[in-house]
């Protein structure tokens, strides 16, 4: 029933930018927390970044102060900017929302590709 819609993956060259956007269709009443995961060939899935519903963010050593996670709670929606990217963040990026108290998530998006290229 309710479903998790990524765009804004592709390819791009190193340096360059994209913004990954997550919309949640269907009846979706409460949100408790947003998150971005990434898993590339080879290579187990990581955390990239989290927000919670009142705004509080958190972001991957490796990406902090490049990605930049936020929300419009109203729209149900996600966003990830991903600036300064690099070969090494090449990878199926997935949303997830949470609506548990304890903010663990309970859907997930279908992922979206990332690809930069040196």
């Amino acid at each position: 029933q309710v479903q998790l819609v990524e765009s804004g993956g592709g390819l791009v060259q190193a340096g360059g930018s994209l913004r990954l956007s997550c919309a949640a269709s269907g009846s979706i009443f409460s949100i408790t927390a947003m998150g971005w995961y990434r898993q590339a060939p080879g290579k187990q899935r990581e955390l990239v970044a989290t927000i919670t519903s009142r705004g509080g963010t958190k972001h991957a050593a490796s990406v902090k102060g490049r990605f930049t996670i936020s929300s419009d709670n109203a729209k149900n929606t996600v966003y990830l900017q991903m600036n300064s990217l690099k070969p090494e963040d090449t990878a199926v990026y997935y949303c997830a929302f949470g609506v548990r108290v304890s903010g663990e998530y309970d859907y997930w998006g279908q992922g979206t590709q990332v690809t930069v290229s040196s």
